[in-house]
């Protein structure tokens, strides 16, 4: 049953042990996810944290909630956040972290539970949003998907197999992917 964007948030806000997202006004909680899952995100936040800029960038991991319409909040595995987009939340102790503007990087890991709305579900909303690059890390695949935003507003895909990746949306960082994958 189709819920409002005020039920969702009330939700949200009277459940904070809770991962809730909102897709086309259904409500849906993540699951708990494999330590495989929580390992490349944890390891992937660290590689970012130690090459961003403090002073532009934040780094959030199963916390922000992006925006694309009433209908449509969700909850990215990771998120890269400018630092003009918190300072917009700070000394909100109520507020919630919800983005509507479109960030440098979003993040999911795939995962046997949501593997498959992960890629049907969020990264087409990812896209509508307007987010400058989307990844889906697989872990047992030991692959990344890339989609990054092009000047007309399509994406394009790229798939890598290992070795080193830099989003195009951060100058000067570089993931290995290599390294990633045998944490």
């Amino acid at each position: 049953m189709p819920v409002t964007e005020q039920t969702y948030l009330c939700v949200v806000q009277e459940s904070p042990e809770g991962q809730w997202e909102l897709h086309d006004g259904r409500l849906l909680e993540k699951p708990p996810m494999s330590w495989d899952h929580g390992d490349v995100i944890s390891y992937l936040a660290h590689m970012l944290l130690l090459q961003l800029k403090r002073d532009e960038y934040r780094v959030h991991v199963n916390h922000s909630r992006l925006r694309r319409s009433a209908k449509h909040y969700f909850v990215p595995d990771v998120a890269v956040i400018p630092i003009a987009f918190g300072r917009l939340l700070r000394g909100r102790p109520d507020g919630l972290e919800v983005y509507t503007d479109p960030l440098p990087l979003v993040v999911e890991v795939w995962s046997p539970s949501t593997g498959g709305y992960d890629v049907d579900a969020k990264l087409p909303e990812y896209q509508r949003r307007g987010d400058q690059e989307i990844w889906r890390l697989h872990p047992y695949d030991r692959t990344l998907t890339a989609w990054c935003r092009q000047p007309d507003g399509t994406y394009e895909a790229t798939v890598y197999h290992g070795g080193r990746v830099r989003p195009v949306a951060l100058p000067g960082v570089e993931i290995d992917l290599d390294e990633l994958f045998d944490t």
